[in-house]
C-alpha cells in the first residue's frame, strides 16, 4: 500500500459513558486519532463478492496502524462527515504495520 493512495482523512472515535453533575449517564464521543487512509466503497467487484460474509459492510479502509494503538470493533470512524461502525479489523500481512477495516455506514433514522 503506497502512501499516495492514502488521500482520505479519517477520524477514529471511542464512545464513552460520562456522568454529569447530577449523576445521569451520557454517551460522549472522544477523538482518539486523525490519520490518512485509503477508502473504497462497496461495488460489484470480485473482491467485494468474496467479502460476502460481511454483507452489511459498505466501505473498506486501509491505513498505517499508529504505534501502541488498539483497534477494535467498539470504535467508530468519521470520514467526510459520515459515521461508520467498524465490523472487522484485520492486520495486513500480519506485520503490524497496516490494517484493513470493513465498516458499515451509520444512517440516521431522522429524515
Amino acid at each position: 500500500m503506497s502512501f499516495g493512495k492514502m488521500k482520505t482523512i479519517i477520524e477514529i472515535y471511542e464512545t464513552i459513558t460520562v456522568k454529569d453533575h447530577e449523576g445521569f449517564a451520557q454517551k460522549e464521543n472522544r477523538l482518539l486519532t486523525t490519520i490518512r487512509a485509503y477508502k473504497e466503497d462497496r461495488h460489484g467487484s470480485e473482491a467485494w463478492k468474496n467479502r460476502a460474509s460481511f454483507s452489511s459492510a459498505t466501505s473498506l479502509f486501509r491505513f498505517r496502524k499508529p504505534r501502541n494503538f488498539e483497534l477494535t470493533t467498539n470504535l467508530e470512524i468519521v470520514c467526510k462527515g459520515k459515521k461508520y461502525n467498524i465490523l472487522s479489523v484485520e492486520d495486513i500481512l500480519e506485520r503490524g504495520m497496516y490494517v484493513e477495516i470493513l465498516a458499515e455506514q451509520i444512517t440516521s433514522s431522522k429524515g
